[in-house]
């Protein structure tokens, strides 16, 4: 005898508005480059809630707001004076939650970021670390003592070039910092560290906060023994020092997914909260994977597969999805093509082809992938990295090592409301960015008033995803098929798309399979036979309707 369990309606609904983020569309805002309303050149809060209206018409489901903190500025940000308050530049406390109402009256949710590794040396947690080796936050940072020969303790690099290790002649030591000097590294190997950092979650939880997404969190430990890393096999790119380590003792430590059971533990206590890590580096798939196994780890990670990728096609799609294929106790993707730490992916990957094409095919191509998918400002617009000389730079990773590593700065500057205002629209002041003329054309208030641009385009891709639970949450099966050509499967309950795509250069042999029919083409022409042009793309569905 076989007994059927029936979930209650009410149960079912409960739980799927919990896992509204599973297959979610999430918006990157990065405040500084989206809209100035003080005229100081510098966007901040208050020009985010003017243009959420805009972002809602995307139709998208959540804002991730990049770092907004108190900050000197010295990493625009990620260097966190005061977690618990709004830095001058980005406005008040007030106008955070009047963008958390509006948000929420318009459906949208709001992550914001946590920079958990590291604070600035501002803060006062380091200002008090630093005065000696017996203060209650002596142990709040990574100290330690020099090497006989006055060396700094091990031989690890920063990412921003250089020694990870700066000298202070008050205690006598030195201090770790991943990144910047400026931004010294927290010892989250101490629980009262943890639970400090757990506190300022819950300040913004409390304030009605969505979900997290965790900056850099690999790097959040150290080896406690401070051995030196070894040197990485040769080959591969390296302008910085950073590049010839395997960091195998500064990050990546076994330790961390322990922390993360008690920021989930902190979020799932607050209901429908949303978990996400930003996981870099040369192991971040094994590091992805371990931090999001099971119920009691964090909701998603995203890496920078495609983020760094010179060139898109099949087989870097199909190394995404055979690593997230949704085997029992996997944890769940995240996908991003584009964001502020990288270039923007139509100058990576459309090379001299049309811009416009390819950015129409890579916008299809991220709403049909297993996972959610984060869209960066201006991504909807189809914009090209912005092109900064080198005396309006103000990345320091970019300044440091110009000209071989470009830096970030082409991927953050304004965003380009209107053609024919002062600076795009943007500010009425000279931005702390330049505005590139190849904006002005590509303009919201010019897309707007073009039925075929990109930015309809987007609003109908990013519909077509919610109007197929198997493009949000379905198993994606990837398909043999000619060479040069991706397809695969979405499925879900009954529901079957298939998915072709050929992001080359040449026409491939291809001809969709009787019975289907189209529910989505980017780029194709009628009278293209039995081939699938270049930037070309295909949704198919093989159920009637």
């Amino acid at each position: 005898m076989s007994l059927t369990v029936q979930i209650p309606e009410s149960r079912q609904a409960a739980n799927e508005a919990a896992e509204w983020w599973r297959g979610a569309v999430i918006y990157q805002v990065y405040p500084r480059s989206f809209a100035d309303t003080n005229g100081d050149g510098v966007g901040d809060l208050k020009g985010v809630t003017d243009h959420l209206d805009h972002i809602a018409s995307l139709g998208v489901d959540a804002v991730w707001l990049s770092p907004f903190f108190t900050s000197p500025m010295k990493d625009f940000g990620y260097d966190v004076a005061d977690y618990r308050d709004v830095d001058p530049v980005f406005g008040t406390l007030a106008d955070f939650d009047a963008l958390i109402d509006k948000a929420h009256r318009l459906g949208l949710r709001i992550i914001t970021d946590l920079v958990l590794a590291h604070t600035s040396d501002q803060h006062a947690w380091f200002r008090e670390s630093r005065q000696s080796r017996t203060n209650p936050k002596a142990d709040w940072y990574v100290w330690a003592d020099a090497r006989a020969d006055g060396s700094p303790p091990s031989n690890w690099q920063s990412v921003f070039g250089g020694p990870a290790w700066t000298w202070d002649a008050r205690r006598g030591q030195y201090y770790m910092h991943n990144f910047l000097p400026e931004q010294p590294q927290l010892n989250l190997h101490r629980p009262e560290v943890q639970d400090a950092l757990l506190d300022v979650a819950r300040f913004w939880l409390d304030r009605g906060v969505d979900g997290f997404r965790l900056d850099a969190i690999n790097f959040s430990m150290h080896d406690p023994r401070l051995r030196d890393n070894p040197p990485l096999p040769p080959g591969g790119k390296r302008t910085r020092p950073f590049d010839f380590q395997d960091k195998v003792h500064n990050q990546s430590q076994p330790e961390i997914p322990d922390f993360l059971k008690r920021i989930r533990a902190l979020t799932d206590g607050y209901g429908g909260r949303f978990t996400v890590a930003e996981v870099g580096g040369d192991h971040a798939d094994r590091e992805m994977q371990a931090f999001t196994v099971g119920d009691d780890r964090l909701n998603s990670a995203y890496g920078f597969l495609y983020l760094y990728a010179p060139a898109l096609n099949d087989q870097l799609v199909r190394q995404g999805a055979e690593a997230w294929h949704g085997r029992d106790g996997q944890g769940w993707p995240s996908w991003a093509f584009s964001n502020h730490d990288a270039p923007r992916a139509v100058s990576r990957w459309a090379g001299e082809r049309d811009p416009r094409a390819f950015a129409g095919m890579a916008m299809l191509l991220l709403m049909c992938l297993r996972g959610n998918v984060f869209i960066y400002q201006g991504e909807e617009l189809g914009l090209p990295q912005a092109e900064v000389p080198f005396d309006r730079l103000v990345d320091p990773e970019a300044i440091a090592n110009w000209p071989q590593t470009l830096g970030r700065d082409g991927a953050r500057t304004p965003m380009p409301w209107s053609a024919d205002r002062l600076h795009a629209g943007f500010s009425t002041a000279e931005p702390w960015l330049p505005v590139d003329p190849r904006h002005l054309g590509l303009a919201v208030d010019r897309q707007e008033a073009d039925p075929g641009s990109m930015l309809h385009l987007t609003r109908r891709l990013v519909a077509l995803r919610k109007a197929h639970p198997a493009l949000a949450r379905g198993e994606m099966r990837l398909i043999d098929s000619a060479p040069g050509l991706l397809a695969f499967e979405r499925v879900l309950d009954g529901e079957r798309l298939l998915c072709a795509f050929n992001p080359g250069e040449q026409a491939i042999d291809w001809t969709a399979p009787a019975g289907w029919r189209v529910v989505e083409a980017i780029n194709l022409e009628a009278g293209t036979g039995n081939a699938l042009p270049p930037m070309a793309a295909m949704v198919l569905s093989d159920t009637a309707g």
